[in-house]
C-alpha cells in the first residue's frame, strides 16, 4: 500500500473507513472536500488544515507526526479531484 511508505498506519485507515460508513459523517467530509481543488491539495499550508478539519469531524486524535505523515502523502499523490482516474486510484488504494 503506497500510504505505508509514508509511514502511516493500516490500523488508522481502517478505523477511519470505518467511521466513514456513517452517513452523517460522510457527509460532513463531502463538505469539508467539496471545493478543493488541484491547487488546493499542493500547498502544505492547505492541505493541513483539511487534515485538522477532517480529523475532528472523525474524532480522530492526530499527532504532529501523523499529521505530517497524511500531509506528505495527499501532496506527494498530486490528487486531482477532477479526475476520474486520480479518484478511482485513491478509491482502489483503500479498498
Amino acid at each position: 500500500m503506497s500510504y505505508q511508505t509514508y509511514g502511516i498506519r493500516p490500523q488508522l485507515v481502517e478505523r477511519v473507513k470505518v467511521k466513514l460508513k456513517n452517513p452523517a459523517t460522510k457527509d460532513r467530509f463531502r463538505l469539508l472536500l467539496g471545493n478543493v481543488t488541484k491547487s488546493d491539495l499542493q500547498e502544505r499550508a492547505k492541505v493541513r488544515k483539511l487534515v485538522k478539519s477532517a480529523a475532528i469531524i472523525l474524532q480522530e486524535q492526530l499527532t504532529e507526526t501523523q499529521e505530517e505523515q497524511i500531509v506528505s502523502f495527499v501532496i506527494g499523490q498530486k490528487i486531482d479531484p477532477n479526475n476520474t482516474l486520480h479518484l478511482l486510484k485513491l478509491w482502489n488504494m483503500f479498498r
